[in-house]
């Protein structure tokens, strides 16, 4: 079952307020029944926005919030006193959260900074009074402008993890094991297929005070570009990861077969991620003697860092969490 605490993809119907109308007035002084227009303006309506906040890791404080309606201005009045503009609605989001109209998928706003606003729908705009349009000429003006409608419709927050290395392997490579091994997180370990449903974040504590973010990902499968098992709900957290690690057991039967089927996969998914650095770590090598090692060895592509790790032993993490750093800092491993 999906760990329900974590929402990374939700559903909105959004409509900002519309703008209050100008008032059509004229003074009325006791020796003059039309003084002049004192038609004061409408109200601005008000707008949703976002807000990044470094606080937040789901999108489950906006699961039962499924209408967010701004209100509308007021409507201007007499003695040139303007109608009040409308609360703006705030929508606080996690950071990495992607905004897209739900109808054409367009996306709208990327929200990556702490604090960081995005009106995403604007209210309209408060119509002017009738002071606005007197003149020379016409000093009597009988028109006011009416306010401005807002916008409304359906409306997508996707959230995409912002880990600085993402766990790429099919399930049961070992990946929970080695994020619990490597950092204080806690995901949930078991011997069946798709154990992580949800993405699961810890920081690797490196050198020097140093640290750097790790993903452990929903595992992938074959197919998974087309939608099978996880399918894109895994595949769209890999595109904000700066480097990728590829786990891949040592009981595999085709070690290189099972890396080139993830990679194909990526970039059948989206091509660019192809250009993120890579990292395949052989995990559960504890099995392995030193003649299997260099056999597994030969099968991987050269032009790859590879080492060998085991999370029940601890053998190769040290080792592991500097070739990580290295490839986050572009440099040769």
């Amino acid at each position: 079952m999906a760990d329900k605490n974590f929402i990374d993809l939700i559903r909105l119907f959004c409509r900002s307020g519309d703008g209050g109308a100008g008032s059509r007035h004229f003074m009325r002084t006791k020796f003059n029944a039309k003084a002049g227009p004192d038609g004061g303006d409408g109200g601005n309506g008000g707008s949703i926005i976002l807000r990044g906040n470094q606080q937040l890791w789901t999108l489950l404080h906006l699961r039962y919030h499924k209408n967010i309606l701004a209100k509308d201005g007021e409507n201007g009045s007499k003695n040139n006193c303007s109608g009040a503009n409308a609360e703006d609605i705030i929508i606080e989001v996690p950071l990495g959260t992607i905004a897209k109209d739900d109808e054409t998928g367009e996306i709208e706003a990327e929200i990556l900074e702490d604090g960081q606003e995005f009106v995403w729908l604007a209210g309209g705009k408060g119509g002017w009074g009738n002071q606005h349009f007197a003149t020379p000429t016409n000093q009597a003006p009988e028109h006011a402008q009416p306010g401005l409608p807002g916008t409304e419709g359906w409306k997508q927050l996707e959230l995409k993890m912002l880990a600085d290395v993402g766990l790429v392997g099919f399930p049961n490579a070992g990946k929970s094991t080695l994020l619990s091994t490597i950092t204080a997180a806690k995901p949930k370990i078991a011997n069946y297929a798709f154990t992580t449903l949800t993405p699961q974040l810890g920081m690797v504590q490196y050198r020097d005070e140093k640290s750097f973010c790790i993903a452990d990902l929903p595992g992938i499968i074959e197919g998974a570009a087309e939608g099978k098992g996880l399918g894109h709900q895994f595949l769209r957290h890999i595109e904000r990861n700066a480097a990728l690690l590829f786990l891949i057991p040592a009981d595999s039967e085709n070690h290189l077969k099972e890396y080139e089927i993830l990679l194909d996969e990526l970039k059948r998914y989206n091509p660019d991620m192809l250009q993120k650095n890579r990292l395949i770590a052989i995990s559960k090598s504890d099995m392995l003697d030193e003649e299997l090692k260099e056999e597994i060895s030969k099968e991987l592509p050269a032009e790859i860092p590879h080492l060998f790790i085991s999370s029940v032993t601890n053998t190769g993490l040290v080792e592991l969490k500097d070739a990580l750093w290295k490839v986050l800092n572009l440099e040769t491993v």
